[in-house]
């Protein structure tokens, strides 16, 4: 059973942090994988083709993964209100410049900026979260932080789509508004982390004294024991196999999450003779079913204390809802088939980043996500360029949706054996450590 200090401790710290992080990861995604939308305009209008467009939606994790470990480690050193509100402003600045892309070449090198100025926020939002949340409650904290992923979707799509319909005005194509218009509140938000954001719960005066202190001395509890049973420094973690298998892990969904992201709406588009802001509202469906689902096993999985199986499960829903959307020609039935995709891909995500602060404390922890992210970015890009590949070669879009499958099903199969690790159970903090 939960104290009532922990309870009051633990709701306020979810009322204070969660809902702006959320916002801030809703227009990161948003920035990210607007380019998907733009696409239903921008690829005819500067003569790129399917193969062009997978690699420049790719190319962003290439500069993500090159830049996120050096990224995270500057965070845990300078504080992440700092860090972050640095990566908001230049992120949202590169993003609007999108609008400027005037072929493939000028596609490909700001794409590639965007990944390098958003480097380091995500691991550096979990981490952050780490240092505020006990063990056991970080996977539906997580878990409702990045519901952000699937509902940036459900709140892009219309929006884009709308935006997309201001083709022409002041001279401007509407996918160079879609740029502008979402770009801008990036580094609104940016200026807003530095008098928001709080680093550690020492500092936190909205907190009461007993609250700042019975969670310190939870987390500094946890911290010992993690020093106790997985000593770990910031130079073993690039060789323990445990971070590369959770990188692994993480890679193979990812491919699953981007795939979906940046195809979905040309996917509709190619089974659909409907406007662009339909296509926005169809799109909005599978990333709803998503946010759902994410939250619903997040809980479940800090309820049980299980994190290996929970994300293999997912994993397996997700090969098969790839399976079920690329034998269906009507759009309806699609949709269906990636929503099912979609709650397998977004479910994870929760769990999975449980995992990586069980057994990595301070800077270690810093890096060891950051290289199990810059992994999932190499997915990120490797995906949605198969993807285009496959596209132009085939016409169809069946083949990306069984490869993004196959990867599914072995990212089942690798938590399958994730969950023999005991560096991956929950410890747990005896009464006297708190």
């Amino acid at each position: 059973m939960t104290s009532a200090i922990e309870d009051a401790t633990v709701r306020k710290v979810t009322r204070r942090l969660v809902p702006f992080l959320f916002v801030l990861y809703v227009v990161c995604f948003l920035d990210r994988v607007n380019v998907g939308f733009a696409a239903l305009q921008m690829n005819r209008d500067l003569g790129l083709s399917a193969t062009a467009y997978g690699l420049g939606a790719g190319i962003l994790f290439i500069g993500y993964a090159l830049f996120e470990v050096p990224s995270n480690i500057i965070l845990a050193r300078v504080g992440a209100r700092r860090w972050i509100a640095r990566i908001a402003i230049t992120w949202g600045l590169l993003s609007a410049a999108m609008m400027f892309v005037r072929g493939t070449y000028s596609f490909y090198a700001l794409r590639f900026l965007l990944g390098v100025a958003e480097a380091g926020f995500f691991p550096g939002i979990i981490f952050y979260l780490g240092n505020w949340y006990p063990a056991k409650d970080r996977a539906r904290a997580v878990a409702w932080f990045m519901t952000a992923v699937p509902l940036a979707a459900v709140i892009g799509g219309p929006l884009s789509g709308a935006l997309l319909g201001l083709n022409g005005r002041l001279g401007l194509a509407g996918w160079q508004w879609l740029f502008l218009l979402e770009g801008l509140p990036s580094m609104v938000l940016g200026v807003v982390v530095l008098w928001f954001l709080t680093d550690r719960p020492s500092q936190a005066a909205w907190l009461t004294p007993e609250q700042r202190a019975w969670l310190d001395a939870r987390l500094g509890a946890e911290r010992a024991q993690r020093q106790k049973h997985h000593d770990i420094n910031v130079r073993r973690v690039f060789a323990h196999a445990t971070v590369w298998e959770l990188g692994l892990l993480y890679a193979l969904g990812s491919a699953g999450t981007y795939g979906l992201a940046l195809w979905l709406p040309q996917i509709l588009k190619s089974l659909s003779t409907s406007s662009d802001f339909a296509i926005g509202l169809m799109s909005a469906t599978p990333n709803l079913v998503g946010a759902v689902a994410m939250v619903w096993i997040g809980i479940h999985s800090d309820r049980t204390g299980e994190r290996c199986l929970h994300v293999a499960t997912c994993c397996a829903i997700a090969g098969l809802g790839f399976v079920w959307s690329a034998y269906l020609t009507s759009p309806w039935l699609a949709l269906v088939g990636l929503s099912v995709a979609a709650i397998g891909v977004n479910g994870r995500y929760g769990p999975t980043w449980a995992m990586p602060s069980l057994f990595l404390g301070d800077e270690a922890a810093a890096a060891g996500i950051a290289l199990i992210n810059s992994l999932g970015a190499v997915a990120g890009f490797v995906a949605p360029y198969t993807i285009g590949i496959v596209r132009d070669v085939t016409g169809s879009f069946r083949g990306g949706l069984l490869f993004l499958a196959l990867l599914m099903f072995a990212g089942a199969y690798s938590a399958i054996g994730l969950s023999r690790r005991t560096v991956l159970r929950v410890i747990p903090v005896t009464q006297e450590a708190t």
